[in-house]
């Protein structure tokens, strides 16, 4: 059969694309990790990190400065690249704006006195837990993932099953420090510019350039004790769920919803007690791949308690990521393939981003779904009948969290916090009627309804008006005026609307 180069490199890419991956993308994730855990460390070691701190934010003071001398013609962003972003899209905004170069990747200070981490915003999950949890120290809210950043987490959110008790990745923060677009350094609290520290959240850079956080931190014990409860029925889900999300003594909850009617249901406490021929060290790479382990609890697993280390725990999904590597090398979770190439997996989010041609992003987009929605804990079983109609995205992602009655872009509508579930949807849709556009609107829809919130890394069709209604911006756009921020970046929805997005 005869084909155009580019069509057969095209047929390749979709259809076997786990050639590429396993044979270049692997390697080159490998040898960047090692390059990364080897120059964390020295850093830590031997570095004088925390003392040019002060000189790597006047770096970024003086390229604002010479914007504001430059007659401030275009909006300011940061320098970036879009594909070293955890997001499946890039950020078409970033092309014609003024762009900031900020290289601010290093942990300043842990301070076990007053039990606090301060970092810099490039800052990646793995590097934390990498230098806290040897200290015997580790963060409340940790995300899955190695390579998401303090930065967007804040900038953005996070969520972990520890969020039950602590909320969001931002309710953990106790400080920001921002260069704002005068060229100015604040530092912001709930004590010191509390309408900023409140406003920080959500904002996605649109408020000053992040360039340092001060973090909780907690003891880390060197297990967490983790039990799987199989449950059948939807309604049944539903109520056992919220009953442990709403138990402070379960450490962390997370549930996985394989099916509208069968779920592994997750509750943990960190320990230095175990029983070891119950110790489980899931993030070995001849392991199988988390979510398939916790779905053997559905086909008869006995051994319903686990002690899983601390940070394999914390990492759990990061080989898999979540279930979208089995979409990528379908064998993936064979035995032969863990045993010989799964000390390579993952392959970085952001090398697959960089390595998409045009062809993939639009088998992705028409084929493919990533979403976290935000939606009262009691609507669990109304959201996944609604999810399953529109998408029918199977394994779900359930995870509880406490939304406090603060201010920001992000609260419960009323007075008093309130417990919210995150419904992550990762993989290919299997309803007949799928339209990325279509079927997202109606979601989006549903979750502003019941007074829910999207995670904004994802692809988001509202209009301009219905993403206002949804998120506060009281707070937000009161600051933007107060602050001069309206010349100098754009909104919040002019950088997460899929308009902004390629």
């Amino acid at each position: 059969m005869a084909y155009k180069s580019e069509s057969l490199v095209e047929y390749v890419l979709i259809h076997y694309r786990w050639v590429f991956v396993c044979l270049f993308l692997l390697p080159a994730s490998f040898f960047f990790d090692i390059w990364m855990y080897v120059r964390n460390w020295l850093v830590f070691k031997f570095s004088s990190a925390p003392k040019k701190h002060g000189s790597k934010v006047l770096f970024v003071q003086r390229q604002i400065q010479e914007w504001n001398k430059d007659g401030q013609k275009k909006q300011i962003c940061t320098a970036r690249p879009g594909w070293q972003t955890i997001s499946f899209r890039r950020p078409i905004y970033k092309n014609n704006m003024y762009k900031v170069e900020v290289n601010l990747v290093d942990i300043l200070e842990v301070n076990a006195k007053k039990k606090l981490v301060k970092a810099e915003p490039l800052v990646t999950m793995g590097q934390l837990t990498a230098t806290l949890n040897p200290l015997g120290w580790t963060i409340p809210v940790l995300p899955e993932m190695d390579d998401l950043t303090l930065g967007g987490l804040i900038m953005g959110t996070g969520i972990e099953s520890s969020s039950h008790i602590y909320g969001l990745f931002q309710h953990i923060c106790l400080s920001y420090e921002l260069v704002l677009c005068d060229g100015s350094v604040v530092r912001c609290s709930p004590e010191d510019n509390p309408d900023l520290f409140y406003s920080v959240p959500w904002s996605y850079g649109t408020l000053g350039i992040l360039t340092a956080v001060e973090i909780k931190m907690i003891p880390a014990r060197k297990y967490v004790k983790l039990k799987y409860e199989a449950v059948k029925g939807l309604g049944n889900i539903a109520k056992r769920f919220e009953e442990v999300s709403k138990d402070t003594r379960n450490e962390f909850v997370e549930g996985i919803a394989f099916n509208e009617d069968e779920a592994v249901i997750m509750t943990g406490v960190q320990t230095d007690q175990r029983e070891e021929d119950k110790i489980n060290s899931i993030g070995r790479w001849y392991k199988p791949w988390f979510f398939r382990h916790v779905e053997s609890f559905l086909k008869g697993n006995k051994n319903t308690t686990e002690y899983i280390p601390l940070r394999d725990y914390y990492h759990r999904h990061t080989r898999s990521i979540f279930w979208e590597i089995q979409d990528i090398i379908p064998f993936g979770n064979n035995i032969l393939f863990r045993i010989f190439l799964g000390w390579l997996v993952p392959p970085k989010v952001s090398l697959l981003k960089l390595t998409q041609n045009e062809a993939i992003k639009k088998l992705y987009e028409n084929n493919h779904v990533i979403q976290d929605m935000l939606v009262p804990i009691e609507t669990l079983a109304d959201s996944v009948k609604l999810f399953r109609e529109n998408f029918n995205v199977f394994p779900l992602w359930l995870c509880p969290f406490v939304l406090p009655a603060n201010a920001g872009m992000v609260h419960p509508k009323g007075n008093g916090e309130k417990l919210y579930l995150d419904i992550g949807m990762y993989g290919v849709p299997k309803v007949n009627n799928f339209h990325p556009e279509r079927s997202t609107r109606k979601v989006e829809k549903y979750v502003a309804d019941v007074n829910g919130f999207q995670m904004l890394y994802a692809d988001t069709y509202m209009t301009r008006e219905e993403f206002r209604r949804m998120f506060d911006h009281s707070l937000y756009d009161k600051l933007r005026n107060e602050m001069k921020c309206v010349k100098a970046f754009p909104e919040v929805y002019d950088k997460v609307s899929r308009q902004a997005r390629c």
